[in-house]
């Protein structure tokens, strides 16, 4: 479901396959427990790997961000597929989290 890798105080965490109500549960508890172990300054979400995304990987990724955003952790997202990239967009998230996709970036207002 995920792997992750801390990097100059940087925590990426790969999400890989489906990402749905059956898979986000315990990728939730584990990335928040690496959140609080780690204390990163960035969390860096990279849907490379990601096969199909529903409302619940949504749901991690902004559960993510609100903890995040408490810690003073920065969070962004990379290498978004065109599914998540539409669901993203559609959920509005590209607001207030940055995307980097491809080399570029587009920063949250």
């Amino acid at each position: 479901m995920f792997s992750y890798e801390l990097t100059d105080k940087k925590l990426i965490v790969r999400l890989e396959g489906e990402i749905d109500h059956h898979s986000v549960y315990s990728a939730r508890e584990r990335i928040d427990e690496l959140l609080f172990e780690l204390r990163p300054q960035v969390l860096m979400f990279d849907l490379s790997g990601t096969s199909f995304m529903d409302s619940s990987g949504l749901g991690l990724i902004l559960g993510r961000y609100r903890k995040c955003t408490q810690l003073g952790i920065e969070v962004v997202l990379s290498s978004l597929n065109p599914h998540t990239k539409k669901l993203v967009a559609t959920a509005g998230i590209e607001k207030f989290i940055k995307i980097i996709n491809d080399g570029h970036t587009q920063d949250a207002v």
